[in-house]
């Protein structure tokens, strides 16, 4: 069936508009006005888009977000599978702008075992796009049979959002309407961080899990995370444990909880988590000792939007940041 699909859909052809990244993966930086074909540079070489796409179909985690944000439905996108509180499939801030765009549901591919390529083809999109994803070459290689793929610039998972939005909107044909909505975004994130200057110069980490019956290892997320990146943006800073576990190039490091000590200059942690898990840090002999977790200066996520949107996306960045500031706030009167 996939290779039906695959047969009717046409490849892109030669193109020379080159869109470059900057000297640290900044991402895409599209000349003045677009000129087909267009080449845009990524992970696996390059990919070539003939002429402005129509169709846009997406795959992985919040690049649907692009085009919707500015103003295009895709013809199909991933089924959320984290934080849909009524279980459509679709985030709340998501399914806010496509009412606002009066747009019915698209396409939803299901992931939950890997990318569903048949759905996908189903679309015939003229583009796909995937800068934030964790692509393998093998993924990258079968959706470019289906049409040009716009992957990630560098490492699996380590997009930020402003580079999700350059790619996606320059394989879009729209890359100053991409600088424009990062633009945006920019100032809601600057109104909102300006009333609490508590933030400002606290050094943060994200635990990525904690098992309250198992606190022997400290799994976190290094500063190649788009998490990690967006304390940056709220005026937060890495503790020096973190960036030295980036220089693997890693998006998540591990130390025992032997090791605690390494902790000690972290203000805030941020995890996932309940309750019963800080109940569990508190009385732990070992995680007690750390800080942040001594004064209680910790944001205990849940399965919720809040939590989901602690991975910063086009759309939910304004959508949920009162909320989470509010609550890394709170975390940072405690930690003094």
């Amino acid at each position: 069936m996939l290779r039906l699909l695959l047969s009717a859909v046409k490849m892109a052809a030669i193109g020379i508009w080159i869109v470059a990244f900057g000297s640290a993966g900044a991402g895409a930086r599209a000349a003045e006005g677009t000129t087909y074909p267009v080449t845009i540079k990524h992970a696996f070489g390059t990919t070539i888009i003939a002429k402005k796409p129509e169709r846009i179909a997406t795959v992985a985690w919040a690049n649907h977000e692009v085009p919707l944000a500015l103003g295009i439905v895709p013809v199909g996108f991933a089924r959320a599978n984290f934080g849909d509180d009524d279980g459509d499939g679709i985030l709340p801030w998501v399914a806010e702008r496509l009412a606002a765009l009066h747009a019915a549901k698209p396409v939803l591919f299901d992931e939950g075992d890997g990318i569903d390529f048949e759905a996908v083809a189903a679309t015939r999109p003229d583009v796909i796009l995937a800068s934030y994803s964790g692509l393998s070459q093998s993924d990258y290689d079968t959706l470019s049979q289906i049409a040009p793929v716009v992957a990630y610039p560098e490492a699996p998972w380590s997009t930020d959002w402003r580079d999700m939005i350059r790619l996606n909107s320059a394989g879009m044909g729209m890359a100053p309407e991409g600088e424009a909505l990062i633009a945006r975004i920019e100032a809601d994130i600057a109104k909102v961080v300006g009333g609490h200057p508590e933030l400002r110069g606290k050094s943060a980490m994200f635990i990525t899990h904690l098992d309250a019956t198992d606190l022997s290892t400290v799994n976190f997320y290094t500063t190649n995370d788009s998490r990690v990146r967006f304390f940056a943006d709220l005026g937060l800073k890495s503790p020096r444990s973190v960036v030295e576990a980036s220089k693997s190039g890693k998006f998540a490091g591990s130390v025992s909880a032997e090791r605690i000590d390494v902790f000690d200059d972290v203000d805030i942690v941020v995890t996932y988590g309940n309750q019963k898990l800080l109940d569990a840090l508190a009385a732990n002999p070992l995680m007690s000792r750390m800080p942040a977790v001594d004064k209680g200066a910790l944001v205990m996520l849940g399965r919720n939007p809040v939590g989901t949107a602690a991975n910063p996306t086009p759309l939910s960045i304004s959508w949920v940041l009162k909320d989470y500031v509010d609550l890394l706030s709170d975390a940072a009167r405690k930690s003094k």
